[in-house]
């Protein structure tokens, strides 16, 4: 007497729910890792004092604002009309950085709309100039 299987042989099969589980899960992970690496807390300062790594820029122009209110780009005195046209040919392309010098005896008023200015004439990227806090 012969007999006969009660069932054919199943085909395997890759079952993509729990894959797509583990995924969730190592991605999950990942992103908190890497939020929790970063240093989110900021450092407290007494401007225009605080402590910055050097950098080195390709060719960036300085904005320097002097006590008096006096604005000069590069040892060139401007006027806040004269500053947008002045800085235009001296930025290099939108990743050109502008370095503000800011005296901390100098108005804020005027220092904030020198930096107006040269945002207007193409400038995107502002780096403040600090003194190293002994």
């Amino acid at each position: 007497m012969k007999l006969r299987r009660s069932r054919k042989p199943a085909k395997g099969r890759i079952e993509i729910i729990p894959m797509i589980d583990v995924m969730f899960f190592l991605l999950a992970t990942f992103m908190l890792a890497s939020l929790s690496m970063q240093n989110l807390h900021s450092l407290t300062v007494n401007l225009p004092q605080g402590q910055a790594a050097p950098m080195q820029a390709k060719t960036p122009v300085t904005l320097t604002i002097t006590p008096d209110s006096r604005i000069f780009l590069d040892k060139t005195q401007v006027t806040l009309d004269t500053l947008a046209a002045t800085l235009k040919p001296l930025l290099h392309g939108p990743e050109s950085s502008v370095i503000v010098a800011a005296d901390s005896a100098a108005p804020n008023g005027i220092t904030v709309q020198a930096m107006l200015r040269a945002r207007s004439a193409g400038a995107q990227h502002f780096l403040i100039a600090v003194k190293h806090a002994d």
